[in-house]
C-alpha cells in the first residue's frame, strides 16, 4: 500500500527550514563578547574641600625628648628627593635610608610647616614613584601602602572613607586636615599595630601617590593620611617636569609583589635614625 503524498507546501516548508538552517550555519559570528563584570568598587561621589564641620580626631603627642624610630619613605625624584611623614624624623640629628647590605645613606631634613611631612634630601636616588597631588578622589576608592610596618617589609590595602581632622596636642600643636581610610587587607601573617609604616606612600590603582600615611587607629580599623590640601603644597616643585615617571597598575592580587619590586628598587625605603 502506497504511503499518501505530501501536501505540496509541507515538502516546500521543510525545503526552505533546511536551507535556513544552513545559511545560519555558514554565517560569520562577529558578536561582541559579553560584558565582563564590573569591577570591585565602591566608589561614590568626589570628595569635597574641607570644612569646619568634619569629624576630628585628637593625638596628643608627649612632650619628650626624641626617640629614634623607624619608619618609610619614598622616591620622588631621581636627584635625591624623599618624602615621608615629618614625625618620623622630627627632632633626629642624623637621618638615614637604609639601602641594603648594612649601609645607609644620610639625609637632610626640611619639615613641612603645617603638616606631618618631610622632605629628606640625599646625594641622588633611585627612579621616583608618580606623583598625583592633585588628582580628584572619590569616597570608597582603593588605596595601597607599602612599607616597613613593624620595621620589616609589609603592605596594606584600604578603602576611603572620606575627610577628618587631625588635632594634634602637644609638641608640634596644630589642626591638620586628612584622609581616613578604613583598612581592608594586609601582608599575610601581620598581626598587630603598623607602626613604622608611617611615611609610606599612599598609591591609587595607578601606581601613583596621592599622599602620605601618617598614623593609624587599631580599635577603629582606620588609616590616616595627608589629604591634598598639604600633600600638594608640600611636593610642590620636587619632581622635574622631565622627570622619567613609570607606574604600574596596583590590584588586591598584585599589590603584594609590586610592593616587593618598590622596596627592591628602594624606591620605598626605610628610614631610621643613627646614633649619633
Amino acid at each position: 500500500m502506497a504511503l499518501p503524498r505530501p501536501p505540496d507546501w509541507l515538502v516546500y516548508s521543510a525545503v526552505l527550514g533546511v536551507l535556513l538552517i544552513g545559511s545560519l550555519k555558514g554565517r560569520e559570528n562577529a558578536n561582541a563578547p559579553p560584558a565582563p563584570p564590573p569591577p570591585d568598587e565602591t566608589e561614590g561621589a568626589l570628595l569635597g574641600p574641607v570644612t569646619p564641620f568634619d569629624p576630628a580626631v585628637t593625638v596628643t603627642t608627649p612632650d619628650i625628648p626624641f626617640q629614634p624610630a623607624s619608619g618609610t619613605a619614598f622616591s620622588v625624584s631621581r636627584e635625591g628627593r624623599w618624602v615621608t611623614a615629618r614625625h618620623v624624623v622630627e627632632g633626629c640629628r642624623r637621618p638615614a635610608i637604609l639601602v641594603g647590605g648594612g649601609r645607609a645613606l644620610a639625609a637632610d631634613v626640611r619639615l613641612a610647616p603645617r603638616a606631618d611631612i618631610a622632605v629628606l634630601l640625599t646625594q641622588g636616588g633611585p627612579e621616583p614613584l608618580a606623583v598625583a597631588s592633585v588628582q580628584p578622589l572619590r569616597a570608597g576608592q582603593r588605596a595601597f601602602h607599602p612599607g616597613y610596618p613593624q620595621a620589616r617589609p609589609g603592605e596594606v590595602t584600604s578603602r576611603l572613607l572620606g575627610r577628618e581632622t587631625l588635632k594634634v596636642r602637644g609638641r608640634g600643636e596644630r589642626d591638620e586636615p586628612v584622609l581616613a581610610w578604613a583598612e581592608v587587607g594586609r601582608t599575610r601573617g601581620l598581626g598587630g599595630t603598623l607602626a613604622g609604616l608611617s611615611g609610606a606612600p599612599v598609591l591609587d590603582r595607578q601606581g601613583r601617590a596621592v599622599g602620605v600615611t601618617i598614623a593609624e587607629s587599631p580599635r577603629r580599623g582606620r588609616i590616616y593620611t595627608t589629604s591634598p590640601d598639604t600633600f600638594g603644597p608640600a611636593v610642590r616643585g620636587l619632581q622635574r617636569a622631565d622627570e622619567p615617571l613609570t607606574g604600574r597598575a596596583v590590584t588586591i592580587d598584585n599589590y603584594g609583589l609590586v610592593a616587593d619590586d618598590l622596596r627592591r628598587d628602594l624606591r620605598v625605603a626605610q628610614v631610621v635614625c643613627l646614633s649619633a
